[in-house]
């Protein structure tokens, strides 16, 4: 374990091995760090929430998994309930100036662009990418291997897979993604006619996904996940825009 000189770790913080705190990050008591946690100068890991009711003798707290690393002026705040946690999962990567608030859910693998803020209690699935200076309202679910790109302004739910840009504007699905993480040809020809079939049949879009399901229409693991995301949640979702001939184009050629 490394800590810098003018690092503050205050007592209580738990540091697991081989972390490193550079010089003037702050990692408070109500913080838990896993092994080989990097905190880049001017980060603050575990800082009261920004709740204008929230009382600072709660006992919450925030963890981080196993070698993630938390570049400059990166804020994660704790949790606003007693015995809760905001948690990021192992081997993530905080850009400079992101921001995870308060009862914030991020998985294994999930990368913060620069600047990338989440508000409370949002979710984001494993292996997702958020561009810089994008943003995400509350209580969103961002799904598994999802793309949000830079600037994007998220103010629904967005399925697993997929891109998104703009505002809540779902682009494609995030076939680069699953390449690079080995998903077979059989799973992303059905997550491709899953996606046509949930967004662009007529009807309600948990509703169609249900009875996809409840038919078995698909047989890959990863089609029933994609279809599985919509039955949860409390938002509506992000919006489908049906793609150009030259963008229907490019997609084919990957």
């Amino acid at each position: 374990m490394t800590i810098h000189p003018t690092a503050i770790v205050e007592p209580g913080a738990e540091l697991g091995a081989e972390c490193e705190i550079m010089a003037y990050a702050v990692v408070t008591r109500h913080a838990v760090l896993g092994p080989k946690v990097v905190v880049h100068p001017f980060a603050v890991v575990g800082g009261d929430p920004q709740y204008v009711q929230f009382l600072r003798g709660t006992t919450s707290g925030v963890q981080i998994g196993a070698g993630t690393v938390i570049r400059e002026h990166v804020t994660i705040n704790r949790s606003i309930h007693d015995g809760k946690q905001t948690t990021i999962g192992e081997n993530c990567f905080l850009m400079a100036a992101s921001h995870v608030a308060h009862d914030c859910q991020v998985g294994n693998n999930v990368v913060f662009a620069n600047a990338a803020l989440l508000a409370g209690h949002v979710s984001v699935g494993d292996h997702s990418f958020l561009g810089g200076g994008s943003a995400v309202h509350q209580s969103c679910r961002i799904g598994e291997g999802v793309m949000v790109a830079g600037h994007a302004s998220i103010t629904r739910d967005v399925p697993h897979f997929t891109m998104v840009a703009e505002r809540d504007d779902v682009i494609g699905f995030n076939v680069v993604g699953l390449k690079r993480r080995g998903f077979s040809r059989a799973a992303i020809a059905e997550l491709k006619a899953a996606f046509q079939d949930v967004y662009f049949t007529a009807g309600n879009i948990r509703e169609v996904a249900s009875q996809r399901l409840l038919a078995n229409a698909y047989e890959t693991p990863e089609a029933k996940r994609f279809l599985e995301f919509f039955a949860g949640g409390k938002r509506s979702f992000a919006r489908a825009r049906r793609a150009t001939s030259e963008e229907a184009e490019g997609s084919a050629g990957l």
